[in-house]
């Protein structure tokens, strides 16, 4: 479509029949509506497709409830799809069906192997920084791991120390501008650039989409007024059955751009 930018395309997976089953670490556990939850699903994957991704659907995998966080189980970078060892063992049947899906878009393969375990929640790429989140899920040595796989790639890997919280991305993201948002009390933000505190827990989470859009939590109402009002694109989706799970909208989706953006 002339005119029309298209970013790339978007990896996702639908939730599974045991979604209710999945691990909760940090939160009451408290019952999940799997019909509601496929019905976010879907307008989550619309929400996004409407934003210029090409979303390509990762192969079920029925018996792991946490799968539809696809994106704990890579991390891409240029061409590179790193296959990811998660830190909960029951979680690491999830990624030989993203790999597949990876190598069918013709990415290039590698993966973090024992001793090391890595989830994509804990890596936020801004720019040619890596922040990895070590203290959860992935340890110190997925995060060696990662940095020798992408240091040929110009990226930089900045090691952050977590608190009591599941991942990175669960306390800190970043917007289009690469201004980092968060709550800086989950983290040492030390090992961090000045961080802008979300005005609350959902507002944490944003996922830039191209140019000026930002995908964010409908359970996040005031964030969403602070950054429409600073002329940010804002697409709330309400995910409230992936949150009882620990979820943020960056877990429902892995994004591989084009290199030029474009078709």
């Amino acid at each position: 479509m002339d005119g029309y930018t298209y970013y790339g395309v978007a990896l996702m997976r639908r939730p599974g029949p045991a979604l209710d089953q999945g691990i909760v670490t940090h939160i009451p556990r408290s019952p999940v509506d799997p019909v509601l939850a496929a019905r976010q699903y879907a307008i989550y994957q619309e929400t996004v497709a409407s934003a210029g991704w090409r979303v390509y659907e990762v192969d079920p995998a029925p018996d792991h409830p946490d799968a539809v966080f696809v994106e704990d189980t890579l991390v891409v970078c240029e061409g590179l799809a790193v296959v990811t060892r998660p830190g909960a063992e029951e979680r690491r049947g999830e990624v030989g069906g993203a790999e597949a899906a990876a190598r069918a878009l013709g990415l290039r393969v590698e993966h973090i192997t024992a001793p090391g375990t890595l989830e994509g929640g804990d890596v936020l790429q801004v720019g040619t920084c890596v922040y990895v989140g070590l203290g959860g899920r992935t340890n110190a040595a997925g995060a060696d791991q990662l940095e020798a796989l992408l240091g040929p790639l110009g990226r930089k890997v900045e090691r952050v120390a977590l608190r009591e919280v599941l991942h990175l991305k669960s306390a800190v993201t970043a917007l289009p501008d690469g201004t980092l948002i968060g709550l800086p009390e989950l983290v040492d933000s030390g090992a961090l650039p000045p961080l802008r505190r979300a005005p609350e827990e959902p507002g944490a989470h944003v996922l830039p989409l191209g140019g000026r859009d930002v995908l964010v939590s409908a359970s996040a109402p005031e964030t969403i007024h602070e950054l429409t009002a600073e002329r940010w694109r804002v697409l709330p989706v309400d995910i409230s059955e992936f949150e009882k799970l620990e979820a943020c909208v960056t877990c429902l989706s892995v994004l591989v751009p084009h290199a030029d953006g474009r078709d």
